[in-house]
């Protein structure tokens, strides 16, 4: 198997291509506006791209390709919530446990709602998974933004779903670059304080339009920035970015 990545410079969002061997099959996991070193390797080798995957709808994961899957009659598969979102036709629609074979790669659909409502993760031969906007290398998604199905979805979708996996499974997150199942175990600290290694914290913020809160993890983001998980009066939780948090 080759897996190959773009990264987009300035919302670091990837893109995959991924094939069975060189002039063999494959698929394209996302489009993030800079795809051609991708599709220039899938010509240059004469790879078949036999699918488009999508993990959700959010616009930097999935501009283009309604106009490249129309040009190079490539079918587009994702979520139903995804397919009714992103303005483009989508061929068939995926569930959990649904199975893609292409040449020689067997990839299995994983639901991981949370940060958004079709949100779709993608195992890849048993080895490596396209995690894409629910957990990344040493932190997680947002919960917060328009479309998410909110903390209890997401962190069943990374405990129950992707944490259960082997230990070096590869992670392929959305934004930047790669790591592990038993990397994310050991020192995600979102992670860490779901299996009850750390301590929640105690510490009072205010969120920008929601008021005040219970700042329960203040930790780095994926961008340099930091994201936080806060915990409402009403008792709900949510995770957003650190730019939305007044600490106290």
């Amino acid at each position: 198997m080759i897996l190959q990545r773009v990264e987009q410079a300035d919302w670091l969002s990837n893109s995959y291509l991924v094939v069975d061997k060189p002039g063999g099959k494959g698929v394209l996991i996302d489009g993030n506006g800079v795809i051609e070193p991708l599709l220039e390797r899938a010509d240059r080798e004469g790879t078949e791209i036999t699918h488009i995957l999508l993990t959700h709808d959010h616009w930097d994961h999935v501009v283009g390709l309604g106009e490249l899957a129309s040009e190079r009659e490539i079918p587009i598969l994702a979520h139903e919530v995804t397919a009714e979102n992103v303005g483009f036709e989508v061929d068939r629609t995926l569930k959990d446990g649904d199975v893609i074979e292409t040449g020689d790669l067997r990839i299995e659909t994983i639901f991981t709602p949370g940060h958004a409502g079709g949100h779709l993760a993608f195992l890849i031969d048993g080895t490596d998974l396209i995690t894409a906007d629910l957990i990344f290398k040493g932190t997680v998604a947002g919960t917060m933004a328009p479309g998410a199905t909110g903390f209890e979805d997401l962190r069943h979708s990374i405990m129950e779903k992707v944490m259960t996996l082997p230990p070096e499974t590869r992670i392929h997150p959305g934004h930047r670059e790669p790591s592990t199942i038993g990397e994310e175990w050991e020192n995600n600290p979102f992670v860490r304080i779901w299996r009850g290694e750390d301590e929640e914290g105690t510490g009072a913020c205010e969120v920008n339009e929601r008021g005040e809160a219970t700042l329960v993890l203040w930790a780095p983001d994926y961008d340099g920035t930091n994201k936080a998980w806060v915990r409402f009066p009403d008792g709900t939780d949510s995770i957003t970015g650190g730019s939305q948090i007044t600490l106290r």
